[in-house]
């Protein structure tokens, strides 16, 4: 584990409400916290370095170091599970699909075990990846296995059978689709005569091992799970484990778990008698396929029988639940920003990054950045597999953040890395620490000593512009749009964006289109936005999930069938696919990617003036352009942005442009257009239909390329959007003086004026 390290349990808080931090130290003495205003969290000594002003906070001071820890792996329980106290003989059945059933560990299935006595069973995977099952009744122990290994990936019927009065338990496996030369189907049985009950006692536990914690955590589906108060042959157990929920035809049924109900909630119903419900632990994924998909409908919502399984993972991590070190509570007059705790134990130190909007209805200025929560969340703790010695050299050059999510898994892994069973991570969650969610990270080492800078401390280029020139602003989170709708927003006459404001619930994109039609003026200032579909659910708060469906630029594909979020039921992907392009909003939509490299953009000329009028009417009165005023006190063929930070230009890596055909605005001008990109830029899938438009040399390479855009909306509103990831990377160049700054502040001084 790191030295210190922690999180918050919220992003965004408003003057008056409080926020609360957790923290874990391995120092043997006390650590010292404090407030800071983040200003800029590039620590590349060509730029401003990094900034932070000192804020009084009544929580500063010393804390007692202690360790808190981490529980990797998801799993579901049955709190107490009474019902099961006093049984004798018994059934447990369920259906799975193992992804990873060689893992050379147990990975329980079905378990309920005493922790002081170790009485009670165990349903799960053995050591060599064969079925099996463990009966203690605290003093003696029986272990048998199938001895047949189980195929990854294919559906099977398993159950764990005991007969109290033969003395006798059995474990069987039957695969539901037969491969051919595989004998994976079959079952085993041993003397098991106790003296005392082997039941258990206290909770219920599905895919992982009982205990405290649970352990041996169960990579795979899980569907289906019942218990029977009486001990069957394989025939019947079988029968039973493939029986449609609350079928009802075993007499002695005492519970039967239906995980197609409720599947946008942490709660599995149990249809049997007792109503034993639960709870799922740690986000394994829902709505997915279960054992009788058909592949008839791709809705869960249509057809939520066919998605009765659950995925689990070893992996998986929503919430820490660590204890709370202290809390602040906003002051009324607070300002408006980005603050972070500063952790500081002997050398080792940390922060912990949060957001401070105004109060609701009480605007602190008339300019806003919008944070993207939610794309933080998505790519937090990615591991991008980089960390080299050319990494670790420019790190310790800089004095950078030496900590990495490549070598510090225990936080929990990003949308962006796959579990380990190879599945695609599904959710992801603020309610943890986030590594590369700091100031000082850097996500590449550049040989050309460029910051490479993603996600917060990127956006913090435009924090320091902000900063540099004077210009007072609010922030807001687009979790905050999602909770509040366009009247999050409405008392601005401007809201920026940072670099890569990629993903965005419907309740997010709803209130920007809101906002902008409301007259509200919109300063998109990145790449790549406005671009997947992601969704949320009150009752996870923190959490967000993404289904990577079809098409787009994606670390993993989402299975057929299970393109559907669990969250809302809405279709997951890219917005595009859901009519809602981002050109829709911004103007510009994802078009290109390549490395992490930028160029300028020369402007281009301006449009055509109207053809003259005939002699016999007097021709119309001269206009002047109408986006001349961005470009005032910048030469006409002066090339933007041939410089920065961020790829040493300011277009670069994901590049948008201005396409009619998915909803760009007619009257929309493009003002510049970035040079051509080097061969490693590419088109995004979704607008590839064959493998020649990539070729060098062909046309269609003319479309790699970013635009900056400028167009009016309705009631005296106007979007103004760059189409680059780098672009603010440049505004720091020179100190603050240069053409992308210039041109930036023109248009923020039009937009907040009257």
């Amino acid at each position: 584990m790191l030295p210190i390290t922690g999180y918050a349990d919220r992003y965004s808080v408003a003057p008056g409400q409080s926020i609360a931090f957790k923290v874990s130290s391995t120092a043997p003495e006390d650590y010292e916290a404090r407030l800071v205003r983040v200003v800029c969290g590039d620590p590349n000594p060509a730029g401003p370095g990094i900034r932070e002003h000192p804020v009084e906070a009544a929580f500063a001071g010393r804390y007692p170091s202690r360790v808190q820890p981490i529980h990797n792996g998801s799993w579901a329980r049955v709190a107490a599970a009474a019902p099961l106290d006093a049984l004798e003989s018994f059934t447990v059945t369920a259906t799975i699909w193992p992804t990873l059933p060689g893992l050379s560990r147990r990975q329980g299935l079905v378990s309920r075990v005493d922790d002081a006595t170790g009485a009670g069973f165990a349903l799960e995977i053995g050591e060599t990846g064969s079925l099996a099952a463990t009966l203690s009744d605290g003093t003696g122990t029986v272990v048998l296995d199938t001895g047949k290994a189980l195929r990854a990936r294919a559906w099977y019927r398993v159950f764990l059978a005991f007969d109290a009065g033969a003395g006798e338990v059995r474990v069987g496996q039957l695969a539901m689709a037969p491969a051919m030369t595989v004998d994976d189907s079959g079952s085993a049985t041993a003397a098991a005569t106790f003296e005392g009950g082997c039941a258990g006692s206290g909770d219920l536990v599905f895919a992982a091992r009982a205990g405290s914690p649970p352990g041996d955590h169960y990579n795979g589906k899980l569907e289906a799970p019942r218990i029977v108060a009486a001990a069957l042959d394989p025939d019947a157990a079988f029968r039973v484990a493939g029986e449609e929920p609350g079928a009802g035809s075993v007499a002695d049924l005492l519970a039967a778990w239906d995980f197609s109900r409720e599947m946008s909630s942490a709660r599995i119903l149990d249809t049997g008698p007792h109503a034993m419900h639960g709870e799922t632990v740690n986000l394994p994924a829902r709505a997915m396929k279960g054992s009788g998909w058909t592949g008839e409908e791709m809705c869960w919502r249509h057809a939520p029988d066919q998605y009765a399984a659950i995925h689990f993972h070893d992996d998986d991590l929503y919430d820490c639940l660590w204890e709370t070190d202290f809390s602040f509570e906003v002051p009324e007059d607070f300002r408006s920003g980005v603050y972070a705790v500063r952790l500081r134990s002997g050398d080792d130190e940390d922060m912990i990054p949060f957001f401070v909007r105004a109060a609701p209805g009480r605007a602190q200025s008339s300019a806003c950045v919008l944070i993207p929560a939610f794309t933080y969340t998505v790519y937090a703790n990615f591991a991008r597999g980089n960390v080299d010695d050319a990494y670790r050299g420019q790190v310790a050059r800089w004095g950078a953040r030496p900590w990495t999510p490549d070598e510090h898994p225990e936080y929990g892994i990003s949308t962006y890395n796959r579990h380990s069973d190879g599945s695609g991570v599904a959710y992801s969650s603020r309610l943890r620490p986030i590594l590369n969610q700091r100031s000082g990270y850097c996500a590449y080492a550049d040989p050309l000593g460029g910051s490479c800078l993603r996600h917060f401390p990127a956006d913090t280029h435009l924090l320091a512009w902000l900063d540099a020139l004077g210009h007072e602003f609010d922030v807001i989170t687009d979790e905050d749009l999602e909770a509040d709708g366009v009247g999050a927003i409405a008392r601005y006459k401007v809201v920026m964006t940072g670099s890569h404001p990629e993903y965005h619930t419907p309740g997010s994109l709803d209130a920007l289109a809101g906002y902008t039609e409301r007259g509200g003026r919109l300063m998109y200032l990145g790449g790549n936005g406005f671009y997947w579909r992601v969704a949320v659910n009150a009752a996870l708060p923190g959490a967000v999930e993404i289904r990577r469906g079809e098409t787009g630029i994606r670390a993993w594909a989402a299975e057929p069938g299970e393109y559907y979020n669990a969250f809302d039921g809405g279709y997951g992907g890219l917005w595009r696919n859901s009519g809602r392009a981002p050109q829709r909003l911004a103007g510009v939509g994802f078009i290109a990617q390549g490395d992490f490299h930028g160029t300028a953009y020369p402007r281009l000329p301006p449009p055509p003036r109207p053809c003259p009028a005939p002699a016999s009417r007097r021709p119309p009165p001269p206009r002047a352009p109408r986006a001349a005023w961005i470009f005032e006190g910048i030469d006409d063929d002066e090339p933007l942005g041939d410089f920065g930070l961020s790829g040493g230009g300011a277009a670069g890596f994901e590049l948008d442009w201005l396409d009619p055909s998915l909803g760009s605005p007619p009257h929309a001008l493009v003002l510049a257009r970035s040079q051509q990109q080097d061969d490693t830029f590419m088109l995004v899938p979704e607008e590839m239909l064959n493998h020649y438009v990539n070729r060098p040399g062909l046309p269609t390479r003319d479309l790699i390329r970013s635009e900056i855009v400028f167009f009016e909306t309705p009631n005296g509103g106007a979007v103004f959007s760059v189409g680059s990831i780098t672009f603010c990377g440049s505004l720091p160049h020179n100190g603050f003086d240069n053409n992308i700054s210039r041109m930036l502040d023109n248009v923020l001084r039009r937009f907040r004026s009257d």
